[in-house]
């Protein structure tokens, strides 16, 4: 089962290493300072979220339990972790709307 949650977390931080550099390589029309750095956010936060997942896969195969004690330490040690992706998509949210609704 570690195999699996390993391949999953190689995936998705491939994934975010593509979207960090398609995204990084378009261009940005926008000379406004704040544009920029929304825009910068934005790129961090998409490429964010595919990190924060394949950190949940990775931690599951980091973790030696299976089971309920799997479960268990999950919720002692690494509950937290549930609010980084949360985190990441709703600062990708908050940029895209930002940037929307820019005058320039």
């Amino acid at each position: 089962m570690k195999v699996f949650e390993i391949v999953v977390a190689t995936i998705l931080a491939l994934l975010g290493v593509r979207s960090l550099v398609y995204w990084i390589r378009r261009p940005f029309e926008s000379r406004s300072t704040r544009d920029q750095i929304l825009y910068g956010l934005w790129i961090l936060s998409r490429a964010g979220l595919w990190f924060a997942l394949a950190g949940i896969f990775a931690i599951s195969a980091a973790i030696p339990y299976e089971g309920r004690a799997f479960l268990d330490e999950w919720n002692r040690s690494y509950r937290w972790y549930v609010l980084v992706p949360i985190g990441c998509a709703a600062l990708q949210a908050i940029t895209s709307f930002a940037l929307g609704r820019s005058k320039d």
